[in-house]
């Protein structure tokens, strides 16, 4: 089962890398006990129609690489903050200014943390 989140995982980071996301980390939660899922993915998009962007090639790319979908989406309305829950990988994007200010990363400090080269 940790193959099939695994590669979830390298799909989503695709999607995000596909529409240049930036700052990509993705936070391994699987050995904290009281976590809301197993792995947070991360990261920054530079606009509103970035965000949004990056949010639909997420889905586009888990769908086609490993037949899953998130089964929730909240944030799209302003796209300033996106979350896609695919229930144990919960993946955010934000706008810089947002990240910066709820610094979910380090909520986990407990959490083993990976950051994904930037693609320029």
């Amino acid at each position: 089962m940790k193959r099939k989140k695994n590669e979830l995982v390298e799909a989503i980071v695709e999607g995000l890398q596909d529409k240049k996301g930036r700052d990509i980390v993705v936070a391994d939660l699987t050995d904290i006990s009281d976590a809301v899922c197993r792995y947070f993915v991360i990261c920054s998009g530079g606009s509103p129609q970035q965000v949004q962007a990056l949010a639909h090639s997420v889905g586009d790319v888990c769908r086609e690489k490993v037949a899953a979908k998130p089964i929730a989406v909240s944030g799209l309305h302003n796209s300033m903050w996106v979350a896609m829950d695919f229930a144990d990988v919960i993946v955010h994007i934000f706008l810089p200014e947002l990240r910066s200010f709820y610094d979910i990363e380090h909520l986990w400090a407990d959490a083993d943390l990976r950051n994904i080269p930037n693609i320029d």
